[in-house]
């Protein structure tokens, strides 16, 4: 079981809520690449991660994809739909094989009405959102270094696996298009950045996986 970030945690309803709700929920498959929702279907219900992860993204006209989250077992998914009934934001697409459960809107509300603390929780969840969003902005001044730094060391969390002498291996096969899309700088600048470090043995790449070979010096370029 990779480790999953601590966002995961905050995104996640309390236990015997998450039960509760999603205890007579659909059940959702979904292979890997597989597009749950995208950005501007019509959001009729939420979903909550059982296994596997699920990227949830922003998809421009020119800019191309960008990457907001990344979401692993007991994290919530659609629920912004959910709130307001509006189109759905984002769109979200496995990167794993993923089990999810699923409970309509009308479900979800009327669970909500014998549940009154369920609305708690999910405040703390949106300024969780709120919060990851101003994280991003205030990225957006960084180097592309700190950008890139930041991406791998998110991706570290959500999918790094501990191979001895400070070294993490990402157990998600990524190319440089996806390190992009998550930094939010072009494909290009990755690349030359990717190289710089691989000579300078901050980050290598065995059988197509990265490993973060220099963690501390990754932590010093992507500090705000």
């Amino acid at each position: 079981m990779p480790k999953l970030p601590p966002e995961n945690l905050i995104a996640a309803l309390p236990p015997d809520l998450s039960v509760d709700l999603f205890s007579q929920g659909r059940s959702v498959r979904l292979k890997a690449g597989q597009m749950l929702f995208a950005a501007g279907d019509v959001g009729n219900g939420c979903y909550r991660i059982d296994s596997g992860l699920l990227k949830v993204s922003a998809i421009g006209r020119s800019a191309g994809e960008r990457i907001l989250a990344i979401l692993g077992p007991g994290s919530i998914v659609g629920e912004l739909a959910e709130i307001d009934g509006s189109p759905r934001s984002a769109t979200v697409t496995a990167l794993r094989d993923s089990e999810l459960r699923f409970v309509s809107r009308q479900n979800f509300y009327g669970f909500a009405d014998e549940h009154p603390q369920l609305y708690k929780h999910l405040m703390i969840l949106l300024a969780h959102r709120l919060r990851d969003a101003d994280s991003m902005v205030a990225a957006s001044v960084l180097s592309p270094k700190g950008r890139v730094a930041r991406a791998m060391l998110s991706l570290a969390e959500a999918f790094g696996h501990d191979v001895g002498d400070g070294r993490i291996m990402l157990q998600q096969k990524l190319n440089q298009s996806d390190l992009a899309a998550m930094s939010g700088i072009a494909r290009e600048n990755v690349s030359r950045v990717l190289s710089e470090w691989r000579r300078e043995k901050v980050v290598s790449r065995i059988e197509g996986y990265y490993c973060l070979d220099n963690t501390g010096l990754l932590k010093r370029e992507g500090k705000l």
